[in-house]
């Protein structure tokens, strides 16, 4: 996974690029809240470790910026922090946070938390690619719902979504419904 560090202390930012790096994964690191952002606009990275408290913009407000900005591939966040006390985590939840590491940070801790963040991201991009697919009728074109029951195209969209259609012939249909084309059956269908 690509992952970024946004940690303010030199020596905090080291270790964890180096246990990171270790464990496999691509590291980016660096220094406050501002560049972390700037940082995660480009390079979408698939994991943040964001320190709570830092230089510029906090590791609580990146993480507001992270969930409102709009991306296909979800980013999962780990707030780092050692501040302990209840009103930290639900205030780091309400800001999007996935989950926390405490200071000073266990190095297999932080290796299972990583692990973990794997699989919700893998998770995560297999329901999405579920979502995207609509099965349909090879022949009739029509759609099954959740419920088992097949609705025409623009009814299943129509309901779904604000689309709506228009209908008119591409030139190949208007060459079948002529009857001089492919197939010449009259109806339209091949």
């Amino acid at each position: 996974m690509r992952i970024l560090i946004a940690e303010d202390d030199a020596a905090s930012r080291l270790l964890l690029s180096n246990v990171i790096a270790r464990l496999g994964h691509e590291v980016l690191a660096v220094d406050n809240g501002d560049e972390a952002w700037s940082t995660f606009q480009v390079d979408r990275p698939q994991v943040v470790l964001t320190d709570w408290m830092m230089p510029g913009m906090d590791g609580p407000e990146l993480c507001r910026r992270i969930r409102q900005a709009a991306q296909f591939q979800y980013t999962y966040v780990i707030l780092v922090t050692a501040l302990g006390e209840r009103d930290f985590y639900l205030r780091g939840m309400e800001a999007g946070a996935d989950d926390f590491l405490t200071k000073p940070f266990d190095k297999e801790e932080l290796s299972v938390r990583l692990t973990v963040a794997d699989r919700i991201l893998s998770l995560q991009k297999e329901v999405s690619q579920l979502k995207g697919l609509l099965p349909i009728c090879a022949y009739c074109k029509k759609i099954r719902d959740e419920a088992n029951a097949w609705h025409p195209l623009e009814e299943y969209v129509g309901s779904r979504t604000e689309t709506s259609f228009s209908h008119a012939l591409c030139p190949e249909c208007r060459t079948e419904e002529s009857g001089t084309g492919h197939g010449g059956n009259g109806n339209g269908r091949r």
